[in-house]
């Protein structure tokens, strides 16, 4: 086995190790704390008491559904960067967030949608539509939807979009009040019936992200290259644009836009395990699982028993990656 391959394995082990502890405290932390035993026994048998309706109705969804957004959102940002061959590409370089944003708001202001379990699919068709949108404007002409003409498309289509968002909620106090609710990036609240809703599509967007991954490395070496090894271009860049959008637009959809993970973690990957896509797209979703259990921990507890957004703490937590990468004097590229 090579020393780069021990390497990688390592890091993902450690990775998944970090995980697992993360996944536990945020079990037995909260406003109120509780011990292991009692968790894992809480876990295994109901015993009809308030703690009981907590851990197995409150924080077990809220665990799980704050790791599988973290995952996505890592995932989808390390693909994001592959297909854009930048660095500092987001997932909401595609407009997925101002989509949702949009179509949550006008379904909330037009036919009076509240509550998550109502407009989730919503967010998610307007994240959707508008991923399909920005990749058919950068198409448009003579020329292809390169990497430069899809970040050009997302940038233009999402300053639109959230313009429009805002006017809409001057306009309408409930979608106002829905919005400031949503916009926040809360897992406050989100149970089984979030959870079991996005689960089955943020699997099937991991599935085709991971599988085009080592497409994806290749094309990072530039078209010719990509060419040269058996790529099929056009075809990768749309499975990649289809996986982006389907893991943002269910994470959005699920807990409101949440920046920096997408960002942050694929850099994180990459300085850990190196350029080789298959292990940063790996290890980018488990550790972006373990950044957005971080943020809702210290979110339930820095401020018990009142608690911050999750979105809140992650960008703050994620600000300093960003702004490490562009005070250099040079954006590195892939």
């Amino acid at each position: 086995m090579s020393e780069a391959r021990r390497r990688r394995l390592l890091v993902l082990l450690g990775s998944l190790i970090v995980l697992a502890l993360a996944l536990l405290a945020s079990l037995l932390l909260g406003s109120h704390a509780l011990a292991p035993n009692r968790v894992l026994d809480l876990l295994l048998h109901d015993d009809g008491s308030t703690e009981a309706a907590v851990i197995r109705g409150q924080r077990l969804p809220r665990t799980l559904l704050a790791a599988a957004v973290g995952a996505a959102l890592g995932l989808a940002g390390a693909q994001m960067q592959a297909l854009t061959r930048n660095l500092l590409a987001d997932p909401g370089i595609l407009g997925v967030n101002a989509g949702a944003s949009l179509l949550v708001v006008v379904a909330v202001a037009l036919v009076g949608v509240t509550g998550i379990g109502f407009y989730l699919w919503f967010a998610f068709a307007g994240a959707a539509i508008t991923a399909i949108g920005v990749y058919v404007l950068a198409g448009a002409g003579r020329q292809s939807a390169t990497p430069t003409r899809l970040a050009l498309a997302g940038v233009a289509v999402s300053a639109a979009l959230t313009a429009s968002t805002q006017t809409v909620i001057l306009l309408d106090q409930e979608a106002f009040n829905e919005f400031r609710f949503w916009v926040t990036g809360s897992l406050e609240g989100r149970g089984w019936d979030v959870l079991l809703t996005v689960a089955p599509v943020l699997v099937v967007g991991a599935v085709v992200a991971l599988a085009i991954s080592p497409a994806l490395g290749a094309l990072v070496l530039g078209e010719d290259a990509a060419h040269g090894l058996g790529v099929r271009v056009p075809r990768t860049r749309v499975l990649a644009t289809v996986a982006i959008t389907v893991l943002c637009g269910a994470a959005t959809a699920a807990v409101g836009p949440i920046v920096f993970v997408g960002l942050a973690v694929p850099m994180i990957a990459r300085h850990l395990v190196g350029h080789n896509q298959r292990w940063v797209a790996v290890c980018s979703l488990v550790l972006g699982a373990c950044w957005l259990l971080g943020a809702d921990i210290v979110a339930r507890i820095l401020v018990a028993p009142q608690e911050l957004a999750a979105g809140v703490v992650a960008a703050i937590a994620g600000a300093p990656v960003f702004v490490a990468v562009v005070s250099r004097r040079k954006v590195p590229a892939l």
